[in-house]
């Protein structure tokens, strides 16, 4: 439980530093905190190399949903270096869930429809969050319109990334700091 607590509470601060690093044109902050966070998940993971391919995925569907979306120019990023291309805050964001699919988003896992509705639904109020919030994220209008293709592409991606835990999570366990014994 306590492990879940700490997963949760990680990934947002996480978000936090990433939206608020990128409302000021910085992606140090979001790179730093991805980058304790995901280290300090692995190394007490149950299963380093299932979320180390959830982070691989993640990052190919960062490149996917927020490039096409960024590319179609209903979105703008903050600190974005390539209007096209998905800024490396959004990438450290993605791999930061990543390593929540196994922890404290494992009840996802639990029925097919849940992934496709929070990715449908959720997913783009935390982009409107740091809309709204941080002016990390900008919709051009019709608004509706980068909402839209941001909630879809989520629609496809969260599947597919809890389908790969769910897969993975038959596998047998074994933490990267678990004690030898003699």
């Amino acid at each position: 439980m306590r492990r879940t607590w700490i997963n949760l509470l990680g990934n947002q601060a996480v978000w936090l530093c990433a939206v608020a690093g990128a409302a000021r044109g910085w992606q140090w902050p979001a790179l730093l905190a991805a980058t304790i966070y995901i280290g300090s998940q692995l190394m007490t993971s149950p299963q380093p190399r299932l979320d180390l391919k959830l982070l691989a995925l993640a990052l190919a569907c960062a490149w996917l949903v927020d490039g096409v979306v960024a590319s179609t120019g209903s979105v703008r990023y903050a600190a974005a270096p390539f209007g096209w291309a998905p800024p490396p805050w959004i990438c450290a964001l993605w791999a930061a869930f990543a390593m929540t699919l196994t922890a404290s988003m494992a009840f996802l896992q639990r029925h097919w429809l849940l992934p496709i509705l929070f990715g449908l639904l959720l997913a783009p109020l935390a982009y409107l969050s740091a809309a709204r919030g941080f002016d990390a994220v900008a919709f051009v209008e019709p608004r509706w319109h980068g909402v839209a293709l941001l909630g879809l592409g989520w629609a496809v991606a969260l599947p597919l990334l809890v389908g790969m835990a769910r897969h993975g999570a038959r596998a047998p366990r074994r933490p990267l700091l678990q004690r030898a014994r003699p």
